[in-house]
This record gives structure tokens, sequence and C-alpha cells, in this order.
């Protein structure tokens, strides 16, 4: 593993790679609160074939601030077209979960010469939009602590809005997420204030509809819904599969919104197999 940085946008980008530069390249994108590290593990049972990339979106890791707030999927597309330009990235396969995986819509429908594949981890068109999934985001988002008194109180929050996290996770989350303060507290390394002004802007001209970009897909795509979540409905993962038959969706039961962390070895089964299928194609 290796941490390189760049410059996306005018800001400072982080980004972490595994496995050989020559070989076939997988780009990873996190979610809202999330951080490129969280990919650690995936990414470590794939270096042996692939170069797997995981940016951290503006704003988290270690990745700059943006000075102007602009936490939307444009930003997002943006940022990663010049990333894929900048290392000269031909042809990948785009793999993002929630927040990334509307960028992984927008992008491999906007480039189809480039994404071979695409994988995306349970989030659909209006995902983020309503439903139980969108609300209890928007609420957690709303109600998310400047900071905390402690480690263990850190631990305490995370379990309390994923009480089925696992310990591997939580102690991934903790490190890659926080930031010492005074007097023993942890501040967020993530911007908390900009990113939830976004998320909570009810602006709908900043808002994506992601189905035009379902229904240009021309890349064969793997849709992840964890069969626990409230974020991704099974209807609309249906639906999608309908409006392009270039979509398959796969659900795995017990996982919740994070699939990859929930379960890891399930995930990887499926992303196995969708990868094997696209060195096969012609």
């Amino acid at each position: 593993m290796h941490d390189r940085f760049t410059t996306l946008s005018g800001l400072r980008a982080h980004y972490v790679e595994w496995g050989a530069p020559d070989s076939p390249a997988i780009v990873m994108l996190h979610g809202l609160r999330s951080y490129a590290e969280t990919f650690g593990p995936l990414a470590a049972r794939l270096a042996d074939r692939y170069r797997v990339l995981a940016l951290d979106a503006r704003g988290r890791g270690d990745s700059a601030w943006d000075p102007e707030a602009a936490y939307y999927t444009p930003s997002y597309v943006a940022d990663l077209e010049e990333f894929a330009d900048h290392l000269a990235l031909d042809r990948f396969v785009l793999l993002g979960h929630s927040m990334g995986g509307a960028t992984a819509y927008v992008y491999a429908a906007r480039h189809p010469e480039r994404v071979i594949g695409a994988v995306v981890e349970d989030i659909g068109p209006g995902s983020s939009l309503s439903g139980a999934g969108a609300e209890r985001v928007k609420r957690e988002v709303a109600q998310t602590p400047a900071e905390f008194a402690s480690l263990d109180a850190a631990r305490a929050y995370w379990r309390g809005i994923r009480p089925g996290i696992s310990a591997d996770a939580l102690e991934s989350r903790i490190r890659h997420t926080l930031r010492p303060g005074t007097c023993g507290r942890r501040l967020w390394k993530f911007d908390l204030a900009g990113i939830a002004k976004a998320r909570l802007d009810a602006d709908p001209a900043r808002q994506v509809d992601l189905w035009p970009s379902v229904e240009a897909l021309r890349c064969p795509t793997l849709v992840v819904r964890g069969g626990a979540s409230d974020f991704l409905p099974p209807a609309t993962a249906a639906e999608m599969a309908v409006r392009n038959p270039l979509v398959r969706v796969v659900e795995i039961p017990g996982a919740g919104h994070y699939v990859h962390d929930d379960a890891p070895d399930a995930f990887h089964h499926e992303l196995e197999q969708f990868l094997t299928t696209l060195e096969a194609a012609p």
C-alpha cells in the first residue's frame, strides 16, 4: 500500500494505491462519511492481480477541504475526470459505494470509452432524495457531534448508528476519520459543516437525477445491494435492471448499507466473479 498525493480542481487530493502499476486498474470511490482506506481489506485481496486506486474525496481523509464547500456530484465527477487524466487511466473498472456510486454512474455514462465495468454498492436513482434511508442519513448528518471527549465516545457513536459494525471496520473508521484535539478530545478529519450543509441542501437544482446515467450505461454494471439496507429499495434495483440490460443486481443477505464492511467475503466473491466475467469478454 502506498499513499499518494496529487492536485484535483485546485485542491490537494490524497489517494491510496495497491498492486503493481502495470496491472489492470480498479478505481474505488467511498461514501459520504467515509475515506479511501475503507477499501483496504478488499484492495489487499485484489492487489496480486490489479492496481487498486482509492481516492479520498474532497473534504475527507487526507484530501483538502473545499473552501467553496462544493460537495456535490458534479464536483466529484470533475475530480474523477482529472484524476483519470492525471494517472493516464485509459481503461479501468470503477467501483463506488453510496456517494461514490452516484459519481460512478455519472462518470461511467459520460466516459464509456474508459470504463470497462462498473460496480456500485447500495445506491440507485432516488436513494439520496427520499425514502427511509435518505431520511436516516439526513438525520444522522444533522445530529453528528462536532467532537468526542474520547476514543471510547467515538466508538460508542459509531456503534449507535451502525450496531452491526465489525471490530475491524470500527477501528479502521476511528483511525481514518478522527484527529487529535485538546485534552484528549477527538475531532473529525472531514469537513463536517460543509458536507452537512451540502447533504441537507434542499435546492432541487443541486440534486442529480441518476436515471439518465443508469439508462446511458454502456458497460457491464454490477449493483450490490445490502439485504438489510434501507437505502436502495429492492424495487428501484429491479427497475434499474429492467431499464438497462447491462445492469445486474445481486443482494447480499444480512448486509446493511456498508456491504463491503458488513459482508466482506460475500462482497469480494461477487466482485471477483464480475471481474472474471469482464476478463473473459471479447
